[in-house]
């Protein structure tokens, strides 16, 4: 996407991306101190904007930061970023838009502050990502523990992934091109950086509690689809034995949507066949909701074998 071309909101207008700086006292940048919500979109079009915005505007409310501008707001200028951007992208490719809000500029008076508003949208790299869903996502459990809910809400998707980094690092360290699905202290299964996991056993679906992860549309979409389908699923603490033992498992996330896991922690899942035959079904039944086949979307970028 050129970039000299794409725009941005910024604090109450549309601006060329190379216009909009930030300021480097920000609380954003200083601390974190920000909310963020991302949808993707199928042939242009945003997939749930409307939930992710409703989700966006609850991890706002978690940290106390008044945007200036209302959902309807929000969700309009979303539109018309995707409605300018859309069309500078290659043919067969799609896009992330999201909303970044943070407290603002620090101010020595709290009166002056006012939240930094921003929405952007880039590019999903389908072509690093193709070989998913040819040959599985390689998932590892690292060391780093998920941050408890006592001491931050993982429900409130904020700027501060440093535990979340910190844990695909370890496993990029161990395997590189692995996914991490890091644990609790309990030793029970959370998430990832940017997805949910979902383990399937003699037919039934299995996902963590939503209280001990930021609960993805995705997610809720597939207990959604599971239901039509007719596929028992469930909320439950999943430890390394579930995972090891599983038929199948998969990774839900907003540009992955569902893809299949081809092993965890080198432990290969089920009889190795991907993907297994309940998550096909999922993938099937997500394609036809999004209005177009996600999958095909995706290993059509895979490099041409000489």
């Amino acid at each position: 996407m050129p970039d000299q071309d794409q725009v941005v909101f910024f604090n109450g207008s549309l601006k060329l991306e190379k216009e909009v700086g930030i300021s480097i006292r920000d609380r954003g940048y200083l601390y974190g101190d920000a909310v963020f919500d991302a949808t993707r979109t199928f042939n242009g079009t945003p997939f749930k904007l409307r939930e992710h915005i409703r989700r966006l505007y609850d991890s706002l409310r978690y940290l106390r930061i008044d945007p200036g501008m209302d959902p309807e707001a929000m969700e309009h200028w979303s539109l018309e970023v995707v409605a300018h951007n859309y069309p500078l992208l290659p043919q067969n490719q799609d896009m992330w838009v999201m909303q970044r809000i943070s407290r603002g500029v620090e101010a020595s008076n709290p009166d002056d502050a006012h939240a930094t508003v921003l929405i952007e949208s880039h590019a999903i790299p389908f072509a690093s990502r193709a070989s998913l869903y040819r040959d599985g996502v390689k998932v590892r459990t690292p060391s780093v523990p998920r941050t408890p809910p006592r001491f931050m809400s993982p429900r409130a998707k904020t700027h501060n992934y440093l535990n979340l980094v910190l844990g695909d690092l370890e496993a990029q360290g161990v395997d590189p091109g692995s996914w991490a699905v890091l644990l609790d202290e309990n030793g029970n299964l959370t998430e990832g950086r940017g997805s949910n996991i979902f383990l399937v056993k003699e037919g039934q679906l299995s996902t963590p509690h939503g209280q001990y992860v930021l609960e993805g549309i995705t997610r809720e979409t597939v207990l959604e689809l599971a239901g039509g389908l007719d596929l028992p699923a469930v909320e439950k603490d999943l430890d390394l034995f579930d995972a090891y033992t599983a038929d199948e498992a998969f990774l839900t996330s907003t540009s992955l949507c569902i893809c299949p896991v081809a092993s965890v922690n080198g432990a290969v899942i089920g009889d190795g066949g991907l993907p297994g035959p309940v998550t096909s079904r999922l993938m099937a039944a997500f394609s036809d909701l999004a209005g177009m086949d996600y999958v095909s979307q995706y290993l059509s970028h895979l490099p041409e074998e000489a």
